[in-house]
């Protein structure tokens, strides 16, 4: 028996973010690939028992497909160092960086690294401060309309708004809070936008082709990016040489500045003056069949079980 058989894989999926449909796509294509590798692989939800499961089957290590909120905040990472379980992606205080919107582009602008202008608001903000008095405020610190309104914890573009004027600002605000209590209103930079996959450690980054997304109705949301043929992708990006150059050298910077490992995909948009710009990062990235991370990876020969087959190992390797 070789070795990879006798190693025992969980692969998380599902769970009850609102990306859980998402996520158990992502989940069943990676238990395929790992059952295809010859692992031993072991699909598990987030449920009650979930712990309790994990202690009785003890895995060999976690394959994170878990999308949205306790898959990518810290909270599976923090759950699975306690239980001693090595898992694959990025550990406890980048997952966390990340998923906080704020938190990650205050890092970013304190390192020097271009993100567009923003201000965050909570719903204890407008609650209990009377934030919603000072909205005239937000196209002189952001730099005017329009402006991207979106929440500032969560995945797959979700309660994302373009605002055009500020009569629509309150109605988007509410929106995007809806989905969590913080909210981001950050300037609209018309141009390219990119996700950039990058694998390995901080140390040694190895940034892929950058995918270029062209939305067929101009906002890159939910719908957008879940709908058969409302978006085009271009692998590798349209970019000039140049520009390509920079694009990749910011996203190896951000990957190692949050100390990402095993896996993070960096969203940014070349403005039309060929200036990129960083948006977010996602460190549990999806892994369906129109996903962006495997979309990359494909494009520099590495396949769909090669891909998986990487981020496991990195995880067992970690084993204590």
């Amino acid at each position: 028996m070789n070795r990879a058989m006798r190693e025992k894989i969980a692969v998380l999926m599902g769970g009850r973010s609102l990306e859980r449909e998402v996520s158990l796509r992502s989940g069943e294509r990676v238990f395929e690939a790992l059952k295809g590798l010859g692992y031993r692989a072991l699909a598990l939800d987030l449920t009650a028992d979930l712990v309790e499961t994990l202690r009785s089957e003890k895995p060999d290590a976690a394959y994170i497909a878990l999308h949205g909120k306790f898959g990518e905040d810290g909270t599976i990472q923090e759950l699975l160092e306690f239980l001693g379980i090595p898992y694959t992606g990025p550990g406890v205080v980048a997952s966390a960086l990340a998923w906080d919107k704020s938190l990650s582009k205050r890092m970013w602008r304190e390192a020097g690294i271009p993100t567009p202008d923003w201000v965050t608001f909570t719903t204890d903000a407008f609650k209990e401060m009377g934030a919603a008095t000072a909205l005239d405020l937000v196209p002189e610190t952001v730099g005017g309309f329009p402006v991207v309104v979106k929440p500032a914890e969560q995945g797959s573009a979700l309660g994302l708004a373009k605002v055009e004027e500020a009569e629509a600002l309150p109605e988007a605000l509410l929106g995007a809070l809806g989905y969590g209590p913080t909210a981001i209103v950050e300037k609209w930079i018309d141009g390219c936008e990119l996700a950039v996959s990058v694998l390995g450690d901080a140390a040694s980054p190895e940034v892929l082709p950058p995918v270029e997304i062209v939305a067929k109705s101009g906002l890159f949301d939910f719908a957008a990016m879940y709908t058969r043929g409302a978006t085009d992708y271009f692998v590798p990006a349209r970019l000039a040489p140049d520009v390509d150059a920079v694009v990749r050298e910011l996203a190896a910077r951000v990957h190692g500045l949050l100390e990402c490992r095993d896996v993070s995909r960096i969203d940014m948009v070349v403005g039309e003056d060929g200036t990129p710009w960083v948006l977010e990062v996602n460190t549990s990235p999806g892994m369906t069949e129109t996903s962006l991370l495997p979309m990359a990876a494909e494009a520099v020969g590495i396949g769909f079980e090669a891909l998986v087959d990487r981020l496991t190992r990195s995880a067992l390797h970690r084993v204590k």
